[in-house]
């Protein structure tokens, strides 16, 4: 029987929690608000949305601290909530989740009897397709406030603009063919220097994407365990970490190289299932304590060294261009596959062209052919025989 006890972990003391969150059923995702730390958003596993202050605890001990406000069953998803974020708003108290059961549905945290907005994600949202299960989500109000990132459980990318309804409901779909995971993405995150790139974790690889390409630019080789989540250093622009089931925390350099990972970790023998980095500046302690929790329940915390930490000299700009390079060859890729497609269709339709002709040029009619066998006859009596003469004449 899994607890429903969730907490809030002061890093100087990993002994005792500071507080206890008390949710209806178990919270499967939490958001501090980025304007108040002291107020929080939770996804729940039954498809509720809980909203927590923890300036008025509650319960039967001191440092507890119980919903202050909880969505309707009835308006809630119908599936467990894989993520949440808090959205820009004049008020601060907005946010999003999203689901399996195919929905993305946002909220006013002050009165969560129902949503205030909801999108489905379709296939084809005009034509009615099947619903598409969104297991991650990303935002970036730097990228755009009405932009949104989902990671769906069938492997694409969703891309969600709430400024472009009209079309396709804002929805755009990135690669279904050989650039989609095999299997759930897991984690979808934006790098922090470029917003327009993003990357996303799925199956056994870790893949970078541009907001202008439906494919690909960059995917990382086959990893020896199943991906469990990921996500970019907030303080270096080429460096992001992958955990893996096997336990095991990857560290990929971009600006070393694209080819090998370039530190591996073995942080215990549970299957990682989350990681984040703490934000801020490179001189501070931005980007150098990194928490790792496994599905047993247990958080470590873990510190990188400088080199991992601290930008190099010239790195956002070698990175941009590294993209950019990737980006440009990517599109290069794309036009010459649509220019082979399109020879490959007017040959196909000169040939055919040709075939008809041949066949109008071979294909007599019956009137040609009775015609042809009348002047025959004719000819053959105006010898002054019959075809049943000749042939005696022969024996």
């Amino acid at each position: 029987m899994f607890s429903k006890k969730s907490y809030i972990w002061d890093v100087n003391n990993s002994n005792n929690p500071d507080v206890e969150l008390r949710p209806p059923s178990l919270i499967t995702c939490l958001r501090f608000n980025p304007k108040n730390t002291d107020i929080l958003v939770g996804g729940s596993y039954n498809g509720l949305i809980t909203c927590y202050d923890l300036r008025k605890p509650g319960g039967a001990c001191g440092n507890c601290c119980l919903p202050l406000e909880t969505s309707a069953i009835e308006k809630s998803h119908h599936d467990p909530v894989s993520d949440c974020f808090w959205v820009s708003s004049k008020t601060g108290h907005q946010c999003a989740s999203v689901s399996t059961d195919g929905q993305m549905l946002w909220w006013d945290t002050r009165k969560l009897n129902e949503p205030i907005d909801s999108v489905t994600l379709a296939a084809d949202a005009k034509a009615g397709g099947n619903s598409l299960g969104g297991c991650s989500l990303e935002y970036n109000q730097e990228a755009g406030p009405a932009k949104f990132l989902v990671g769906t459980e069938q492997g694409t990318v969703i891309s969600i603009n709430l400024r472009n309804r009209k079309v396709n409901n804002g929805i755009l779909h990135y690669d279904n063919g050989p650039g989609k995971h095999h299997g759930p993405i897991y984690a979808i995150h934006r790098n922090p220097a470029h917003n327009k790139f993003f990357l996303t974790v799925g199956d056994w690889t870790t893949r970078i994407w541009v907001e202008d390409l439906k494919t690909p630019i960059i995917t990382t080789k086959y990893h020896a365990s199943y991906l469990t989540s990921g996500c970019w250093s907030p303080t270096r622009p080429g460096v992001f970490f992958v955990t893996r089931m096997d336990g095991v925390v990857d560290v990929w350099d971009l600006f070393h190289r694209q080819d090998e990972i370039a530190y591996s970790y073995k942080v215990g023998n549970q299957a990682l299932s989350t990681i984040r980095v703490k934000g801020g500046s490179s001189q501070g302690a931005g980007g150098k304590l990194v928490a790792v929790g496994d599905i047993e329940g247990t958080v470590s915390l873990l510190e990188l060294c400088d080199s991992l930490t601290l930008q190099q000299v010239n790195e956002k700009a070698a990175i941009s261009s590294m993209l950019e390079r990737e980006m440009k060859r990517e599109e290069n890729n794309d036009v010459r596959e649509r220019d082979f497609r399109r020879a490959i269709s007017e040959t196909d339709a000169k040939a055919k062209q040709g075939r008809s002709s041949l066949e109008k040029e071979n294909d007599m009619s019956e009137e040609e052919i009775r015609k042809i066998d009348l002047d025959f006859f004719s000819a053959v009596k105006m010898d002054g025989g019959s075809l049943e003469s000749e042939e005696l004449t022969l024996f």
